[in-house]
């Protein structure tokens, strides 16, 4: 295979994961939702920016500043909605602290590996830079099905 074919784990502009669980529950936190679990460290760097992103973010409800994830659930999350606005500023912080915890005890890999474009054992993204936001897109076959699949799962949640 051709060398454009592959990756380097400590290539920033490729996102890596493998299909797993988290070990908490989440409700709020958009990472948590996921079952995908970076498997490089610029992947985790990338997470940790964006939470950051959507935790600075800032937006009036109930006369209350509340952060991107806070107003986020508020709209989407049914659950969250039914509850004490106080209760889902503590929940965002409390699952915040965890994913943070999650993030920092995963085992990645080796820097120095080198990574097949094709391999289905991860699922890869090309991440590109639009103006301010950074699009991930899916980098292969069993990516592309993957992302496709989990697209439409959200879209069912969140319509029903």
């Amino acid at each position: 295979m051709s060398d454009d074919k592959k990756i380097n784990a400590d290539d920033i502009n490729y996102a890596v994961y493998k299909i797993g669980n988290w070990k908490n529950d989440y409700e709020i936190n958009q990472i948590g939702l996921s079952k995908e679990i970076p498997v490089t460290k610029p992947t985790v760097t990338h997470i940790k920016f964006s939470m950051d992103e959507i935790r600075n973010a800032q937006f009036e409800i109930s006369d209350k500043t509340v952060n991107g994830f806070v107003a986020i659930a508020l709209q989407l999350n049914p659950k969250v909605q039914e509850m004490e606005l106080e209760d889902v500023i503590d929940l965002e912080q409390d699952e915040f602290d965890k994913i943070s915890e999650e993030l920092d005890g995963l085992e990645l890999l080796d820097d120095d590996l080198t990574i097949d474009l094709d391999d289905e054992t991860y699922l890869i993204y090309k991440l590109e830079k639009e103006c301010h936001v950074t699009q991930s897109i899916p980098a292969n076959e069993h990516t592309r099905k993957y992302y496709e699949a989990e697209m439409k799962r959200i879209d069912d949640a969140v319509l029903n």
